[in-house]
């Protein structure tokens, strides 16, 4: 049974409990961030700490008593758990004030709601995925314009893996006045040529902590990095694909709303910025 952690509490996960006035579930009033743990330490922490403090800002939401100590707590929950390949889910909300009310709470009176738990996910970084690749279709980008704060709206993510599922494909990237702004959960990108082309960060999309690291390792591999839109019908030209999220790290995509790249399978950059990506990180994780 998974030990968790609950406002300054390690519980088993059948104990953790959280009030049903709380606002992250009537409001989805919350931020989150998911930290990737391989050989047993944390990957970029320290950018999911910094990215979740300016989402924390971004809202008006205060920190938690315990924000300080964070580092300590997804390494406890590393141990106690024993996880050597996997990821740490944390979770802010704005808390409950004990009713429901549109109004934000009086935070002399409420305190926010911190939760982490952990997920076992073996073999995380040798993913067959990685190998064969994966397959995305479109969908309209109907989310609301603050995407660049993580926050625990997810519905049309999820509504859009789903979309992607009965296509009998593995994920979407969303498309807003014809051009591509990100997957589901993670980053898009093409490459041609030697560059490597994805959007410009802004409020359309999430500043993917792997995103950073991964356009930083790709300038010093020498490699052009063009930010900027792209449309689906440029990308089903392009002679790679790809997306980095937190879990994914560095993922090839070989088709694209029915269109094979390449020959259908992933490409050299890709396969290159993986390993760079992941070695790097190892060697720096906490």
């Amino acid at each position: 049974m998974r030990t968790v952690y609950v406002n300054g509490e390690y519980l088993p996960e059948t104990e953790a409990k959280v009030s049903i006035f709380d606002r992250g579930f009537l409001m989805a009033d919350g931020v989150y961030e998911v930290t990737s743990v391989l050989g047993g330490k944390l990957i970029d922490f320290e950018g999911h700490r910094v990215r979740l403090e300016r989402s924390l800002n971004e809202l008006d939401m205060q920190k938690p008593a315990a924000f300080d100590d964070l580092l300590d707590i997804h390494r406890e929950l590393v141990r106690v758990n024993g996880i050597e390949d996997g990821m740490i889910y944390l979770q802010i909300t704005r808390g409950s004030a004990g009713d429901r009310d549109f109004a934000f709470p009086d935070t002399e009176t409420t305190t926010p709601t911190l939760v982490l738990f952990t997920q076992n996910k073996p073999g995380l970084a040798n993913s067959p995925a990685a190998k064969a690749g994966i397959k995305v279709i479109s969908i309209e980008d109907i989310r609301w314009g603050r995407r660049d704060i993580k926050t625990v709206q997810l519905l049309y993510p999820s509504m859009g893996k789903m979309m992607a599922k009965k296509a009998g494909c593995d994920d979407a990237w969303m498309v807003e006045d014809g051009a591509v702004t990100e997957g589901t959960s993670n980053n898009a990108y093409i490459v041609k040529g030697n560059r490597i082309i994805t959007r410009q960060l802004s409020h359309d999309i999430l500043h993917g902590i792997t995103r950073a690291a991964v356009l930083r390792f790709a300038r010093e591999a020498q490699m052009e990095v063009q930010e900027r839109p792209f449309t689906i019908a440029e990308a089903q030209e392009a002679d790679e694909a790809f997306i980095t999220s937190a879990s994914a790290f560095v993922m090839p995509v070989v088709e694209i709303d029915g269109v094979k790249l390449r020959d259908g399978t992933p490409g050299p950059v890709a396969a290159r910025l993986r390993e760079i990506y992941l070695d790097e990180s190892i060697k720096a994780a906490v």
